[in-house]
């Protein structure tokens, strides 16, 4: 740690006051990011702790007590500090209990994905790098030359990369683990709720990821934006008519 304060609290940038056990939970918070650990590692006793993080034993002992409180640490006693596991949330109860088959359970996949990805795709377009565009890029050849050949599989992977890439390009952490999440789901969907995707759209997917990627390319938020809801709206009405489908058979409608 580049600061040194070992007792008394600094002042933010702002010039206001922070109470040192804030200080010292932001900088293990950081310690823990930084070292890469993961739910269940143990950090260093306490008092190693008030070293690295450069400030007193009692002020880093309040902070432990605070973010074992907040669910980010866990204190055992008699063996040590650890990093919690996280608790289950709202949001990854309703992963398992997603029915890939119920047709209204894909109808809000798709429109959480409409919200997600129209954003991400307006986000990508203002602040995507030359190497984030040129992986948005390759993904979108990928599913063209996957879908000349007709090969599902291999579509799919393609698919997987675009989608991915443009939420990578957002520059949000948030809409990158959003988007790997529901893609996981829409997978369940295929493998489960249907037996691949129907072949003849494919070469039409490709088109639109091949348009949205220009868009990505060229800085163009609001295309981006449009050319992603034509896009997931398009692969929506597919999923859901097979699924009908499936479920009426006889009913082509």
């Amino acid at each position: 740690m580049a600061r040194s304060e070992k007792s008394s609290a600094p002042a933010s940038a702002e010039g206001a006051y922070r109470p040192g056990y804030e200080v010292a939970a932001e900088r293990i918070l950081e310690y823990v990011a930084q070292g890469g650990l993961l739910p269940g590692a143990r950090l260093p006793t306490e008092k190693e702790l008030a070293d690295e993080v450069q400030m007193s034993r009692t002020v880093v002992r309040e902070a432990v007590k605070i973010l074992s409180a907040l669910g980010r640490l866990s204190v055992q006693k008699g063996r040590g500090i650890y990093v919690a596991e996280p608790e289950q949330s709202s949001w990854q109860t309703s992963l398992t209990k997603f029915l890939p088959a119920d047709l209204r359970q894909v109808d809000e996949l798709f429109e959480f994905r409409q919200y997600l990805e129209t954003t991400a795709a307006n986000l990508a377009a203002r602040r995507a790098t030359p190497g984030q565009v040129k992986t948005v890029r390759e993904a979108s050849r990928q599913s063209a030359l996957a879908a000349e050949q007709d090969d599902i599989d291999a579509f799919t992977a393609a698919d997987e990369a675009f989608h991915i890439g443009i939420a990578d390009a957002a520059a949000n952490m948030f809409f990158a683990s959003s988007v790997d999440a529901v893609r996981r789901l829409q997978r369940q969907v295929t493998a489960i709720g249907l037996a691949g995707v129907a072949g003849g759209s494919l070469m039409v997917a490709a088109r639109q990821h091949e348009a949205i990627a220009e868009a990505i390319a060229a800085g163009e938020p609001s295309r981006a934006e449009d050319l992603m809801a034509e896009h997931i709206g398009m692969t929506a009405q597919q999923v859901q008519r097979e699924i009908w489908r499936r479920v009426v058979p006889g009913d082509d409608s």
